[in-house]
């Protein structure tokens, strides 16, 4: 499994858009989501550990939308766009295109990240793309366990529990644009 870091700042760091004219398109009214991200996945067998840090800005939903990464510094370590047709991730030194953002998150991470669900998962909604079953603080979607308990804080936290594990720690610092 690649280091996560390097994969996402080549692969995953910006799920956000490329520059070339058959990108799919966001549409420009739709408000950001800005803060901070942090993914791990446990060692396995085949592989250590390996993590991510990264600043995130985040726009549109499970259908269409932009994800861009930066380091603390504010350098942009990745941009990705999504449409139904497909997924580009720009790392700054060219554009890489997959099917949808399950094959893009595989790439880059060697797990599938729920990158379709993310934008209702920040809002604090299970996303109606798939079915869910709420639990006391939060709700499980997709294989993951959503924990909404400080919520009213900016934190959301995502686990999937089947080896190897994977925590998604988000701190929300601002909503809208």
């Amino acid at each position: 499994m690649p280091m996560v870091g390097k994969a996402v700042g080549t692969v995953l760091v910006a799920v956000v858009l490329a520059g070339c004219a058959t990108r799919p398109a966001v549409e420009a009214a739709s408000p950001w989501t800005s803060g901070r991200l942090s993914v791990r996945v446990d060692a396995t067998p085949a592989g250590p550990a390996s993590s991510l840090d990264a600043d995130f800005d985040l726009r549109g939903d499970g259908r269409q939308g932009e994800l861009r990464l930066s380091s603390p510094l504010g350098s942009r370590l990745a941009t990705t766009r999504w449409s139904a047709d497909e997924a580009v991730l720009d790392t700054g030194q060219g554009q890489t295109r997959f099917a949808d953002l399950e094959a893009l998150s595989r790439a880059a991470l060697g797990e599938v990240l729920p990158l379709r669900a993310l934008p209702d998962w920040l809002a604090g909604r299970p996303w109606p793309g798939a079915a869910s079953a709420a639990g006391p603080a939060g709700f499980e979607q997709l294989g993951w366990q959503v924990s909404l308990a400080a919520f009213a804080d900016g934190r959301i936290d995502a686990v999937r529990p089947e080896p190897p594990r994977v925590t998604v720690r988000v701190r929300l610092q601002r909503v809208g644009s």
